[in-house]
C-alpha cells in the first residue's frame, strides 16, 4: 500500500508530537502527585479508571512490563488503599483490579492540576487556534478509536 505524501508527513508529525505531549503530561502529573507516586503507578491508576475490573496481565501489557513487575506496582497501590484487588468470581487464579474511592480522587486531582497547567500554557492562543487544536485532536481520536481491538468478555 502506497501512502500519499500528506499522510506520511502527518504521520511523522503525529510521531514527533504525541511523545512530546505524553512526556509533558507524565512529568506534570508526577509533580502534582504529592503522594510520591511513580509514573508506572500513575499510569496504572489511569488505566484502571478507563478499564475497571482489569486483570493484572492487562495492566502489565498496558505498562509494557512483566506480570511480576506489574504485580509489584499494583501491590504498592493496594497497600496505599488506591487499588482494590479481588478474586475473579469464575476464575480462581485471576484477580480483578479496581480503583478505590481514594485512588479515584487522587488520580482526578492530579489530572485536574495537569489540565489547569495545560490550559495556562494554551491561554495565549487565539480562540481560532484553540478550535483548530480541538478539531485536530477530535479527528485524531476518532481515527485511532477505530483501530482499538475490542476486549473479550
Amino acid at each position: 500500500m502506497k501512502l500519499g505524501k500528506p499522510s506520511q508527513e502527518c504521520a511523522a508529525r503525529v510521531m514527533e508530537t504525541i511523545p512530546l505531549l505524553m512526556r509533558f503530561i507524565r512529568a506534570d502529573m508526577r509533580t502534582h502527585s504529592a503522594d510520591c507516586l511513580s509514573i508506572p503507578q500513575l499510569r496504572s491508576l489511569a488505566f484502571l479508571k478507563r478499564n475497571p475490573g482489569a486483570s493484572l496481565s492487562e495492566v502489565a501489557e498496558h505498562l509494557g512490563v512483566t506480570c511480576a513487575t506489574a504485580s509489584t506496582t499494583i501491590e504498592r497501590l493496594v497497600q496505599r488503599n488506591l487499588v482494590q484487588r479481588t478474586d475473579h468470581p469464575q476464575e480462581r487464579r485471576r484477580v480483578v483490579l479496581n480503583l478505590t474511592e481514594e485512588g479515584k480522587q487522587l488520580l482526578e486531582e492530579s489530572q485536574q492540576k495537569t489540565r489547569a497547567h495545560i490550559a495556562e500554557i494554551l491561554k495565549d492562543l487565539t480562540p481560532e487556534q484553540v478550535s483548530q487544536i480541538e478539531e485536530g485532536l477530535t479527528l485524531l481520536k476518532n481515527v485511532f478509536e477505530q483501530t482499538e481491538v475490542p476486549k473479550a468478555p
